[in-house]
């Protein structure tokens, strides 16, 4: 039993030792797989040629300070534009009005309104709009140095859409010169300097687009012989002066025409020297005297032609003749009797007025145009029909109640 257990031992001994006999190299591996630390050698890594084309950096060379300051190259329209709004700058102001309405529960709120003008007199006196300081409680002058001024109404005149103001004369350092607009040509430089939108002293520049335009108003009153410029003016320009390249002033910008609220190249100015005349006036009395006929003769003799026969088919028909006018002292003759032309009563008879100093006459509107020209006191020769003939008889004109 024991040599059988020895002989068992002496097998598994000589079966290890063959095994590991046959394993011997990978034991070996084993054994010797820790290596030896060496010192780690950092190798400088040589540079890479690039196939890409070398990108030179580019060098921005800066042009030499010039010791000198160098002149500013100034159009000879730049040039006039510089000049005008020197000359004429100091005498525009700003116009800040108050005025009082009614809100929706009837109640009194103040509303403010802003415009331009431009002082015309070294005691102070501006010109303006109408519409800028109408029914205004309070109005105040911004100078161009920013200075506040109370300003006081001298007197307005609706008809032409005119005003005057005033202020202190001792703050007065600039006026603005005067021109004549009876030789304006369109095509004409034209330059414009107000306060557009609250902002001062603007200056916009265009050309005189046209001359004697007719413009009617908010009120509906009819302004003749306006300039219409393409110099832009917005809400707040009214009221500034339109000027020619030597800065003399040749109109008052009073409106726009718009689809939009806003400026779309029409203007329209009051010819300076119409102004000259209704400020010299207003100055002086406070109020603008105007002629007038005294006559009532609202229907064109041509609408009329298709009801009546008047032996004539021009001119308008005088239906009344206001008693102690210079129409009614010079002999012209209203209606005398009625006719009933649809659901209206026409009093005809009356004479038919063709032409007022050779001036045509074709509706009630041409009598005022012509009238507009007039001073109280001229005389005039009225061309009219009656029964059958022409007659001309020289009527003087006096002021307008």
């Amino acid at each position: 039993m024991g040599n059988r257990s020895a002989k068992y031992i002496w097998m598994v001994v000589i079966i290890l030792f063959i095994i590991i006999w046959a394993k011997k190299d990978d034991l070996s591996l084993f054994l010797n797989s820790k290596p030896n630390a060496e010192p780690l050698q950092i190798v400088k890594q040589e540079p890479v040629v690039s196939l890409q084309p070398k990108v030179e950096s580019v060098q921005f060379t800066e042009q030499e300070r010039v010791t000198e300051k160098r002149p500013v190259v100034v159009s000879s329209d730049e040039e006039i534009n510089i000049n005008v709004f020197e000359k004429v700058h100091n005498a525009v102001v700003n116009i800040a009005t108050t005025t009082l309405s009614y809100d929706f529960w009837m109640q009194v709120t103040p509303q403010q309104g802003q415009g331009t003008g431009f002082i015309i007199d070294k005691r102070g006196y501006i010109l303006t709009n109408n519409h800028v300081v109408e029914n205004a409680r309070d109005i105040t002058v911004t100078l161009s140095n920013g200075k506040k001024l109370s300003a006081a109404l001298v007197g307005r005149d609706p008809t032409s859409d005119l005003a005057v103001i005033k202020i202190s004369d001792e703050t007065i350092n600039e006026v603005a010169e005067l021109g004549d607009s009876s030789d304006l040509q369109v095509g004409q430089k034209a330059l414009a300097i107000g306060n557009p939108f609250g902002l001062g002293q603007t200056l916009t520049t265009g050309i005189i687009s046209a001359l004697n335009r007719s413009i009617v108003t908010e009120d509906n009153t009819q302004i003749d012989d306006v300039i219409q410029t393409d110099a832009p003016i917005n809400p707040g320009n009214s009221g500034g002066p339109l000027l020619n390249s030597g800065g003399e002033v040749i109109g008052i910008n009073t409106s726009i025409f718009t689809t939009s609220g806003g400026y779309q190249g029409i203007g329209f100015a009051i010819p300076i020297n119409s102004a000259k005349e209704i400020a010299a006036q207003l100055i002086t009395t406070g109020k603008v005297a105007r002629p007038w006929l005294g006559v009532q003769a609202p229907i064109s003799v041509n609408e009329l032609s298709g009801y009546l026969d008047f032996g004539i088919d021009k001119g308008v028909l005088i239906i009344q003749i206001y008693q102690g006018s210079p129409a009614d002292r010079a002999g012209l003759q209203g209606g005398d009797r009625t006719v009933i032309i649809g659901r209206y009563r026409l009093p005809i008879g009356g004479d038919i007025i063709l032409s007022i100093d050779n001036n045509s006459i074709s509706e009630s509107n041409d009598i005022d145009r012509v009238l507009r020209k007039k001073k109280v006191g001229d005389k005039v020769n009225v061309k009219i029909f009656r029964d059958g003939r022409l007659m001309e008889i020289p009527v003087t004109l006096t002021e307008k109640p």
